[in-house]
């Protein structure tokens, strides 16, 4: 009986992680509900994400079909509830179709742009020596070059479209993830378990994999945090001067250049994708504030 009874429990150590998993996001989600500028940043994220995935199914027209007999109607006419443009094309659809194309651009720069500076950043803070003046000297030249004009000149030899325009993004992008990943791993090398590793003869490379890099997921996921909102800028500019997503792909950018020239009597073709940049922007960069005080154990000491 006592037999049957001990193969029927249930292994704590199988249930631990589990249950510190609920709790973490538990205490997250709580932590998050405090914060009222936090909540509304996710509020706004969550938003744009369903409008990203599901926008096709949203959108009440097709943003690339042209109705030339209802070019330039003000907003709340004949259903649409923006207005239309010079190409009777509906300004909400176009916005709701933009919406996926500036959230495809903002997280796949980050990510490559995280991806890349963090391994350089990481090779140039632990190994040192000649391999970490080559790589900052790089990357103090490209910090001397404005960040816009260097995605410019970039994306002008490049090409236009949105290939490129990511391409551009992350090579203007990375060398911030570097610099951070740098200084933090120039911090971690010599704390005391780094130290000991050493000394114990652990192999660089694992050192590396399992006690550096786990220390620096919080400072990259906050710095990403607050990067998406950059790019998202970045590729709204360069797609307003002519050098980013091409017409007829709706991207907020390229909507703004098509209707500044209508700007005195057609007020709602630039003032809608200019108010979904300034949305997203306002969303991203709320919550990024909040997850780095709330991550980063230096933030939130100074609060």
């Amino acid at each position: 009986m006592s037999k049957i009874i001990l193969e029927n429990e249930v292994n704590p150590a199988v249930i631990l992680p589990s249950v510190k998993k609920r709790s973490k996001v538990r205490h997250f989600f709580k932590q998050l509900r405090k914060s009222k500028t936090g909540l509304a940043g996710f509020i706004i994220i969550i938003f744009l994400l369903v409008l990203g995935v599901a926008g096709s199914w949203i959108a009440p027209f097709d943003p690339l079909k042209a109705s030339f007999g209802d070019k330039l109607l003000p907003p709340m006419t004949k259903d649409h509830i923006l207005g239309t443009d010079q190409l009777g094309r509906d300004i909400l659809s176009r916005i709701i179709a933009g919406t996926k194309i500036s959230l495809l651009i903002g997280v796949t720069t980050v990510f490559l742009s995280g991806l890349i500076g963090s391994i350089i950043g990481i090779i140039s803070g632990y190994f040192r020596g000649w391999i970490d003046v080559i790589l900052m000297r790089i990357v103090d030249v490209q910090l001397s070059f404005p960040f816009i004009l260097l995605v410019l000149v970039v994306n002008a030899v490049l090409g236009a479209g949105l290939k490129n325009i990511i391409i551009s993004l992350v090579i203007g992008g990375w060398v911030i993830f570097a610099r951070v990943v740098r200084s933090e791993v120039l911090a971690l090398r010599e704390k005391e378990f780094i130290l000991s590793c050493v000394a114990t003869g652990v192999p660089r490379w694992e050192i590396i994999v399992k006690h550096i890099l786990p220390n620096l997921f919080t400072p990259i996921i906050v710095l990403s945090s607050l990067q998406v909102a950059s790019f998202i800028i970045a590729e709204a500019s360069v797609s307003f001067l002519g050098f980013g997503v091409q017409p007829p792909q709706p991207a907020w950018g390229n909507m703004l250049n098509e209707g500044k020239d209508y700007i005195f009597n057609s007020w709602w073709l630039i003032t809608f994708p200019g108010l979904a940049i300034v949305i997203t922007t306002l969303g991203v960069n709320l919550f990024g504030d909040w997850l780095r005080d709330e991550l980063d154990p230096e933030m939130k000491g100074d609060s």
